[in-house]
Parts: structure tokens; sequence; C-alpha cells
């Protein structure tokens, strides 16, 4: 045998390319709304911290805070 195929009507070929083309497609689809997932839940935890830092940098200045601060540091 010289590793060739046997044959036959062009129909089963065409229909078998056209299911890896088909395949090609959703799979990229796919990996691209992976992708976008990613990013989006990224950005959401970069909002997160910098709201945290935001809420950090104005909690030392109120006086309650202020006063638990000098609490912690004496126990």
């Amino acid at each position: 045998m010289t590793g060739e195929e046997v044959s036959g009507p062009a129909g089963p070929k065409l229909l078998r390319l056209l299911y890896f083309v088909g395949a090609g497609v959703i799979c990229t689809a796919a990996i691209n709304k992976y992708r976008d997932y990613e990013r989006k839940t990224l950005i959401q935890q970069q909002q997160q911290q910098l709201k945290t830092k935001a809420v950090a940098v104005e909690a030392p200045t109120s006086p309650d805070s202020a006063v638990a601060t000098v609490h912690k540091a004496l126990k």
C-alpha cells in the first residue's frame, strides 16, 4: 500500500472536510469566548483591588479608625 486512501465518491471526502472546518470554527469561537471571559474577570479583580486600596487610604483619616489602629498597636 502506498498510504493513499481508496478512492470513492467525492461527497464523503467533502463532507469530512466541511466537518473539520466547522469544528475549527466552533473551537475558535469557544477559545475567543473563554479569553473574553478571562479578560473581564481580570478587569473586575483589578477594579476591586483599586476600590479596596481607595477605602484603605481613606479609612485612616477617620477618627474611629485611628483609635482602632492605636489599640491594635498597643496589643
